[in-house]
């Protein structure tokens, strides 16, 4: 099973504010000079943030761009992985991920506890680094949370640019919930969308999920 990619997921439709300015940037970055600057970029935060809409929007510039992405869920990877040595199919799977552009990885924490996908992992990162290709990497956290996965594979993804994005403040809330209602046909009044952004919100999914529930009402 190969991942999809959502293009509403693109850098148009991302808020960006104090919590995600710099993962935004980053990603904004490595889509425009892929493997020139922070490689890899490994992008973590709690779930319902925004790290999956990042990689699949350097996805898009990248496709835009001529180059030849590859994203996949780590669930996905590690399929394809266990696959690919049941049908004895190896030489396929390398080279589908090794003569991409970039890879971008979603949920690398997916691979804790499977040593022989970490093995696949590893050999296919250095592959790809070495050869000069990007390298995107999400997990729902740090690279120092990481503890059950080889040293070696959390040290080559600390090698690079590690940035996280926390929960939206107000400013930020405020901005996506101003963004979601201009979609709507209702008309909401300023101080609703105010008390609605001043609620402290663990995720942009659950802010998000706030607004659908009024606007249900």
């Amino acid at each position: 099973k190969r991942s999809s990619v959502n293009y509403r997921y693109s850098f148009e439709t991302f808020i960006v504010g104090k919590s995600n300015e710099l993962a935004h940037a980053a990603s904004v970055a490595v889509s425009k000079k892929p493997g020139e600057l922070y490689n890899p970029l490994f992008i973590h935060s709690g779930v319902g943030l925004g790290k999956t809409h990042l990689l699949h929007s350097i996805y898009q510039i990248l496709s835009k761009n001529g180059l030849n992405p590859v994203y996949s869920t780590t669930e996905d990877f590690t399929n394809e992985y266990i696959a690919s040595i049941r049908e004895g199919k190896t030489d396929s799977f390398r080279d589908y991920y090794r003569t991409a552009d970039a890879i971008l990885l979603d949920d690398i924490q997916f691979i804790i506890g499977k040593e022989q996908t970490q093995e696949g992992f590893f050999h296919t990162f250095n592959a790809i680094h070495l050869a000069g290709k990007q390298i995107v990497i999400s997990s729902d956290r740090s690279i120092y949370s990481l503890k059950a996965m080889e040293d070696r594979i959390t040290s080559r993804l600390s090698g690079g640019l590690v940035v996280d994005i926390q929960p939206p403040e107000y400013e930020t809330s405020l901005s996506i919930l101003q963004s979601k209602i201009s979609q709507s046909s209702i008309a909401f009044p300023d101080d609703a969308v105010q008390f609605m952004a001043n609620h402290k919100y663990k995720s942009v999914r659950e802010l998000e999920g706030c607004l659908n529930r009024v606007i249900a009402y």
